[in-house]
């Protein structure tokens, strides 16, 4: 695999959508809890500040993404969020490293100074080492705030890094 993250184009549409449900549809991420439609899949991925996808320049594949946006608005606007997605049969080939990596340095060109992830669930570990690898720093954690798609409830690690 060549693995190249890149910015989302209406081509991508399909694969990412489909990217995205899956971790939607796995309950132990994502808060949402409704699939994207194509219509809806759309308008999503483009009113993001910034969409990218990782593909393998050899095949084409998309294998992942991100979105980026706002944190919150006027004197905290500057403090950026971001999410992350990635097929499940390449988890664990460092395409999710590739996301992050490039999703701080467009955070920084984006005029963010801060990217702040709320609800990181305490339970994806594999997520939590990433990001304590590349320098984020987790502020506490707040028991119960993520509900299972199963309904039981884990603690989530809000987790911030400078841009």
């Amino acid at each position: 695999m060549n693995i190249t993250v890149r910015k989302y184009e209406e081509k991508d549409l399909n694969d990412a959508i489909a990217i995205w449900n899956r971790v939607v549809e796995d309950g132990v991420a994502f808060p949402q809890e409704d699939d994207l439609t194509k219509e809806t899949g759309r308008v999503f991925f483009e009113s993001q500040t910034y969409t990218a996808v990782a593909e393998d320049a050899d095949s084409g594949q998309i294998y992942g993404l991100y979105i980026l946006h706002p944190n919150n608005v006027g004197r905290c606007g500057h403090i950026c969020n971001a999410s992350y997605a990635v097929r499940s049969d390449v988890r664990g080939l460092h395409v999710g490293e590739k996301l992050v990596s490039d999703c701080l340095k467009k955070g920084k060109e984006c005029g963010f100074r801060v990217l702040q992830f709320n609800a990181v669930v305490a339970t994806n570990v594999h997520a939590r080492h990433l990001y304590e690898r590349l320098g984020f720093i987790q502020l506490g954690t707040i028991p119960g705030g993520f509900r299972m798609k199963d309904g039981h409830y884990e603690d989530i690690c809000p987790y911030y890094h400078v841009l």
